[in-house]
């Protein structure tokens, strides 16, 4: 499981966290492995038992103004109670003056107390998006991945089975690449995988018999995007004549990637099927199934209508012939 210290978020520039140690030096090796962040507003008011130890703590000027609410005996026993519960830190916003009670508190339990000079919100964005890609889970797939019609289509299969051909035939009609070949794939909360390109492969495609193109320079900027939501992913197989694939569509099939399932479709290609062509159907047919209009059980429902209809009728003719 990935895992950050203290010490490590402390010392980020890259993030513009702009972070600042104020007290509790003695907990920088106090570690952070979920991306979610908490404000202890509850605690403040001694219901401490909904803290979450492991996330960072945000105090806005909302509980800082709560905490001067109270008197100086009630606000320490409080934050006796919260600091007894070894949080991983906590953090300042909006570069607020900190009471002399809550320094004191930190310096005695060895938790690091932080200021930030961002606002509450802009530093739970940063934070937030900074720890995700830190903490959450990524893994690299072998395949492409194309933006089409806002669909993110993760293409699979051997290689040699004709997935770039098929992504440049695709750039072609105006869509746009993410990655091809290597994929670096991740876990966005709660339950979104995000693709993109590893750093030294962004922008190129292999073709064979052509090599190394450059998508960028050869159709602009307009044909490519650093990254995309994944939707659907397509394997492409080749053609067996004994192989009996879906004929009807009704069957949803999932492909699992960091616990996520996403739509898997087997597309078999071969002389006379083009690719492209299929690919972008099937992103078009994806975006229906997500507005709520799924072609193929409503042929499925108005087939099934049709034969109790037609069984009905037969069975009153028969039954009419019985009684004459």
């Amino acid at each position: 499981m990935a895992e950050l210290t203290i010490q490590e978020i402390l010392e980020e520039e890259a993030a513009g966290l702009d972070l600042e140690l104020l007290a509790g030096a003695g907990g920088l090796s106090n570690i952070v492995r979920v991306p979610r962040i908490q404000k202890p507003g509850l605690a403040l008011a001694g219901y401490s038992s909904s803290l979450h130890p492991g996330r960072i703590q945000i105090l806005g000027s909302t509980e800082l103004d709560y905490l001067a609410t109270m008197s100086r005996e009630t606000a320490t026993e409080h934050l006796k109670d919260i600091f007894q519960r070894n949080l991983s830190c906590l953090v300042i916003t909006k570069g607020q003056e900190v009471p002399s009670y809550l320094l004191e508190q930190a310096e005695a339990f060895n938790t690091p107390l932080l200021r930030t000079r961002h606002l509450s919100s802009s530093f739970i964005s940063l934070i937030t998006k900074f720890l995700e890609e830190r903490l959450l889970p990524t893994s690299t797939l072998h395949g492409v991945l194309i933006d089409v019609l806002g669909v993110g289509v993760l293409l699979q299969g051997k290689s040699g089975i004709g997935k770039s051909e098929c992504a440049l035939e695709l750039i072609l009609r105006g869509y746009r690449l993410v990655a091809d070949d290597v994929i670096k794939v991740r876990l966005k909360l709660p339950s979104v995988i995000f693709g993109e390109g590893m750093d030294l492969l962004h922008y190129h495609m292999e073709i064979r018999g052509l090599g190394i193109l450059n998508i960028k320079h050869l159709f602009g900027v307009a044909a490519i995007r650093e990254r995309k939501k994944i939707d659907l992913v397509i394997e492409l197989v080749p053609w067996d004549e004994e192989t009996e694939y879906d004929r009807l569509g009704v069957e949803e099939r999932r492909f699992r990637i960091h616990g996520v399932e996403l739509p898997y479709i087997q597309i078999p290609v071969g002389p006379g099927r083009n690719a492209g062509t299929i690919v972008e159907v099937a992103a078009r047919n994806q975006l229906l199934k997500e507005m709520g209009y799924h072609s193929a059980r409503e042929f499925q429902d108005l087939l099934e209508k049709r034969m109790a209809e037609a069984a009905r009728l037969h069975a009153h003719t028969i039954i009419g012939d019985n009684l004459e």
